[in-house]
């Protein structure tokens, strides 16, 4: 492994693993957001809190934490950005500090999206929020806007990003399989505005 590449792997990796909801939860309310609701550490979970600022807090720090790492690395190390941006988003689902028990991936992989491409990340936040308020279901709407990335992408025909966003489509598959079970079931938790 050269140097450069233990640079980014180990970096993304970090960055993508802060885990801020647990942070802004401990700081702002003395409380353990594992605790709480679903016990996951993501936007979605702290916003249960009935705290919609620090919801939003969490969302915007945990994509910026992705934003940042990508943006590093397409500036510096080009050719790995697409490695960078899944060490980061899996090191948010997987954090070493939190016995790899950490949130779903979806604040992270919006980062992700608006450090590869402004378009890709307005897109994927107009369509989370039409089928938000259709459905009322955080993570339908995480999983039907990560599918229309994926779709998206295979248009612009460009294999690296394809797969790169079809990689991204499993792990978010995978993070919401209980939700999709939930789904199933209906008794998946809706979001009340």
């Amino acid at each position: 492994m050269n140097i450069e590449l233990l640079y980014i792997v180990t970096y993304s990796y970090i960055v993508g693993s802060i885990p801020f909801g647990l942070i802004v939860t401990k700081i702002f309310l003395k409380k353990d957001i594992r605790e709480i609701g679903s016990g996951n550490i993501g936007a979605t979970n702290v916003l249960r809190t009935g705290k919609k600022i620090l919801g939003l807090t969490t969302l915007l720090l945990d994509g910026l934490k992705s934003y940042i790492s990508v943006v590093i690395t397409a500036n510096h190390f080009p050719d790995y950005i697409f490695l960078s941006a899944l060490l980061c988003i899996l090191g948010h689902i997987f954090p070493i500090w939190l016995q790899f028990k950490g949130g779903k991936g979806i604040a992270v992989y919006l980062g992700v999206l608006f450090a590869l491409s402004f378009h890709l990340g307005f897109i994927f936040v107009v369509m989370w929020i039409i089928i938000l308020y259709l459905t009322k279901y955080s993570s339908l709407s995480s999983l039907i806007s990560s599918f229309i990335i994926f779709l998206y992408s295979i248009i612009l025909k460009n294999f690296n990003l394809s797969l790169f966003f079809f990689i991204i489509l499993i792990i978010v598959i995978y993070t919401h399989r209980e939700n999709i079970s939930r789904i199933k079931e209906k008794t998946e938790n809706k979001i009340n505005f």
